[in-house]
């Protein structure tokens, strides 16, 4: 059931995004070579203590029965789609981090991700992580009332086809309020006269993940890690969306 939200249910969720906002801005200046994502995911923690807030993310159950999440971000590197687990791995130059981040606070969750890179990128790389942005904000700005869900999906497909990348179809955005994962499902993908019509009041979780290869993943033994099947780098930008009268707003804007 898509739960629509009052204003002032909208209100508390504008200040759960904007905390998953400022920790996501702490988490990108903190990257750099030689950090581990281990050291990106205790920040994280901090953070929420500081602001009274639960990292949702963190012992989420694993829908396939194995152990629950162990941090408070996902975080994913280079051929890591989505999920992946911060540990002792130490970030160096050339690579990318998917940061995945969430939280719960007077009730109401917040959800958005990044995709930073590690000092100097290759060109290719670059682009990767800027056009995946781009196909974002092209879904964001169909997320209007009276437009079909399939039109913000439809969306973001043409933009990442049109420059050469792949759409994951496996893994998809989401409904988001009380509850992490709320309905409706929102792909990335598909055609835009599909979906329930938007209404003001919904909010929803935009999260484009574009490969640069085969838009196949696996899952890794450790139940999470979502890699990419040919090993080429993956990207991945989320936002949590409300749809109201004037048009989308974002709540989790940085």
């Amino acid at each position: 059931m898509i739960i629509i939200k009052t204003p002032e249910e909208i209100a508390k969720m504008r200040v759960s995004g904007q905390t998953v906002a400022q920790v996501l801005t702490i988490l990108e200046n903190n990257i750099r070579p030689g950090i581990t994502t281990r050291e990106l995911n205790a920040i994280a923690e901090e953070e929420c203590r500081k602001r009274n807030a639960i990292p949702v993310f963190k012992n989420y159950p694993n829908s396939f029965g194995g152990r629950p999440f162990p941090g408070a971000i996902c975080a994913s590197v280079n051929d890591e789609v989505v999920h992946g687990i911060p540990g002792n791995r130490v970030l160096k130059e050339g690579d990318i981090i998917s940061i995945d981040f969430g939280v719960l606070l007077d009730g109401f969750a917040g959800d958005s991700a990044i995709t930073v890179p590690v000092g100097e990128v290759s060109p290719q790389v670059a682009n990767l992580i800027k056009v995946t942005e781009e196909s974002l904000m092209r879904g964001i700005e169909q997320a209007r009332p009276g437009n079909r869900l399939g039109k913000v999906s439809h969306a973001v497909q043409v933009y990442a086809e049109k420059h050469g990348l792949s759409v994951v179809r496996e893994f998809v955005g989401h409904g988001i309020g009380r509850n992490m994962h709320e309905d409706p499902p929102v792909p990335n993908y598909g055609r835009a006269d599909r979906g329930p019509v938007l209404k003001p009041g919904m909010v929803l979780a935009i999260e484009p993940m574009l490969n640069m290869g085969t838009p196949k993943v696996l899952t890794k033994m450790d139940d999470w890690t979502v890699v990419t099947q040919d090993g080429l780098y993956s990207a991945h930008f989320e936002h949590t969306v409300a749809i109201t009268d004037r048009g989308p707003e974002i709540l989790t804007l940085r």
